[in-house]
C-alpha cells in the first residue's frame, strides 16, 4: 500500500479528483496554503495499492496544469512598502510524494 501526497493549485483541483473519483480512486482534500507565493492549493491523501500509483500519477499529471501568472512585487522603503513591476511566475502544476504505508485500516 502506498500514500501519494499530492499538492495541487487550487484551480485544478476539481477536474484532478473528479477523474481520480470516476476512475476509483478515494482521497481526502485539505485546503492548504503555499508558501512562496501564498497561494491556495489543495492536499490531496491518496490511499492506493501499489500497482496502482502510476495510474492515479498519470490523472494527477493530466489535469494539473502549470501557467505564467503576473505577481505584484513589493520593494522595502524606509516608509514602508512600495508597489514596484509585476512579476511573470510559473504557478500551478502538482507535487507529489508518494510513500510506503506500514499499515492501513478502514474502521
Amino acid at each position: 500500500m502506498k500514500l501519494i501526497i499530492a499538492i495541487i493549485n487550487y484551480d485544478d483541483a476539481g477536474a484532478v479528483v473528479q477523474s481520480l473519483t470516476k476512475s476509483g480512486f478515494s482521497s481526502t482534500r485539505l485546503s492548504t496554503t503555499g508558501g512562496f507565493l501564498l497561494a491556495g492549493n489543495v492536499t490531496l491523501l491518496i490511499g492506493v495499492e501499489e500497482e496502482k500509483v502510476q495510474e492515479a500519477v498519470d490523472i494527477i499529471r493530466k489535469h494539473s496544469h502549470s501557467r505564467r501568472q503576473l505577481m505584484p512585487a513589493i520593494t522595502e522603503m524606509s516608509h514602508g512598502f512600495m508597489p514596484v513591476m509585476p512579476v511573470e511566475v510559473t504557478v500551478g502544476g502538482a507535487t507529489l510524494f508518494v510513500v510506503d504505508v506500514e499499515r492501513f485500516e478502514r474502521l
